[in-house]
């Protein structure tokens, strides 16, 4: 059916105190919701947006780890941007504005003009994202050399392929971005999808389902 059980684990402070202060007692939930196939037809190519009034991380904040807070910030500038039509949107460095960080729940990643290199940026406000290293790990495995580092907003008209990756969707082929009065376009035609892209959402489906083999040994048995 190509669909999952995805499984979240929550930690919440749950201690009777009203003070600014950390709780002194915490509870521990697991949920689990059985989840559909994210493309039914297939990957899909979006055009994204790059905020520019609001950020999602402050430096030196808690951007790298996987707390409410930081989906909270993302909340208003996400129905903007989808009220506009855009369906994903990009955040830049909250201090300079001129580096890319990440879309709004996913890893930015790129594939260079020559095909050699996957990159993604490299930040403290970044979620160090399970999936874009475990495609880290593919691309490296598909003779890809991996590059983490800072990346200029005007580099991202330099990649063949930007994708958006994330635990639901894997990767979301990107294929223009809007960032200010210009579109920058990485493939021509708004319905193509590129050759690394394809090939690395199916060998990340290929080892979760089972159709190829888990040479990293990825799969747990629950």
């Amino acid at each position: 059916s190509g669909g999952s059980l995805y499984i979240r684990p929550l930690l919440f402070g749950s201690g009777a105190r009203t003070g600014l202060q950390p709780a002194d007692e915490y509870t521990l939930l697991i949920f689990v919701v059985p989840a559909g196939n994210y493309y039914k037809g297939g990957l899909q190519p979006v055009t994204g947006v790059v905020v520019e009034n609001y950020d999602r991380a402050a430096p030196q904040g808690v951007g790298s780890a996987k707390v409410a807070g930081n989906y909270a910030a993302d909340l208003l500038p996400n129905i903007e941007s989808k009220k506009k039509g855009f369906p994903i949107s990009l955040y830049l460095d909250a201090k300079t504005k001129t580096l890319v960080e990440e879309f709004s729940t996913s890893n930015f990643m790129g594939i260079t003009k020559d095909g050699k290199k996957y990159v993604t940026p490299e930040s403290p406000a970044i979620l160090p994202s399970i999936t874009n290293k475990s495609l880290m790990t593919l691309a490296e495995d598909e003779g890809l050399e991996v590059e983490r580092r800072e990346i200029p907003i005007e580099e991202v008209g330099s990649f063949s392929e930007v994708g958006a990756c994330g635990t639901a969707v894997v990767v979301t082929p990107v294929n223009s971005i809007v960032y200010k009065d210009q579109v920058i376009k990485i493939q021509e035609d708004s319905n193509t999808i590129g050759p690394w892209t394809t090939k690395l959402y199916e060998r990340m489906q290929g080892i979760q389902f089972g159709k190829e083999d888990d040479k990293f040994e990825w799969m747990v048995k629950v």
